[in-house]
């Protein structure tokens, strides 16, 4: 098995070789460094040029050409909405999966967007087809995910807390952590959810199996979704926090209190 790279601690000091691997879409980015210095628009260009897609690329870059802010996160977006449109219109869904499981980390939060932009499908639909991205072995690709059906979870959230309720038992800690990440009130990148920041007690059907999960990533995402209750209704978060040591005095749960209290306790 390849050892797994570092990745360059800044990117001056990335090399030609690997940002060019990069831009061709041959290589994952090892650290976020990286995954801010892929110039998006020629990755683009060359996933359509080496699909025979190249009529794709000029109407997508015009909408990126359009964004007002344009940062990672909103190019992301904007191609992974581009590609969907595009796809959809040409009945080209042999390219969509392409995109799933494509070995540049980008274009599969790109293909992220073309899930959780797609009107078409249902809500337990985007989320059935969000989870394989929700394990995905790459922190980027994790974190797109739950940004392209966050406005749905938003919209539709009775639904989608029950449905990810059930994410909590899931073997892998990537999956736990989306049900957690995903729903946080105040979350980051993102809008925030009103609703839970006011009855944040509607997330305990998510936050109650995962009190004392083994996971240190599963740990951090519970502490951070009741850091941010707490910056609206820390009454309720001092009150679970005292019941949950009660109940399960683990250092799993002890961590996460930790956590969860640090604004609090400043």
């Amino acid at each position: 098995m390849a050892e797994k790279r570092k990745g360059a601690r800044s990117i001056k000091d990335i090399p030609p070789d690997i940002l060019e691997k990069l831009n061709r879409g041959e290589i994952e980015t090892a650290n976020l460094t990286e995954w801010l210095a892929v110039d998006q628009r020629l990755l683009l260009e060359n996933l359509l040029l080496q699909n025979n897609r190249k009529d794709y690329l000029k109407p997508i870059l015009e909408n990126v050409d359009q964004l007002k802010k344009q940062t990672v996160n909103t190019i992301n977006e904007t191609i992974g909405i581009g590609l969907l449109h595009l796809a959809v219109k040409n009945k080209d869904d042999e390219f969509l999966m392409k995109l799933a499981t494509h070995p540049a980390d980008l274009v599969r939060c790109w293909a992220a967007y073309t899930i959780g932009r797609n009107n078409d499908l249902k809500l337990k639909e985007k989320l059935d087809k969000i989870q394989s991205f929700a394990s995905d072995s790459h922190f980027g690709v994790r974190e797109i995910c739950w940004m392209a059906v966050r406005p749905d979870i938003s919209k539709n959230l009775e639904e989608s807390l029950s449905v990810l309720s059930e994410w909590t038992m899931h073997e892998n800690e990537n999956v736990r952590r989306f049900a957690s990440e995903s729903t946080r009130p105040r979350g980051v990148w993102c809008e925030h959810i009103n609703v839970l920041k006011q009855n944040p007690g509607l997330g305990l059907e998510i936050l109650e199996p995962l009190r004392s999960d083994s996971s240190r990533y599963v740990q951090d995402s519970v502490g951070n979704w009741l850091n941010d209750a707490s910056k609206s209704q820390p009454e309720f978060v001092v009150e679970i926090c005292d019941e949950w040591l009660r109940e399960s005095p683990t250092k799993e749960t002890q961590y996460i209190v930790k956590k969860a209290l640090r604004t609090l306790k400043k």
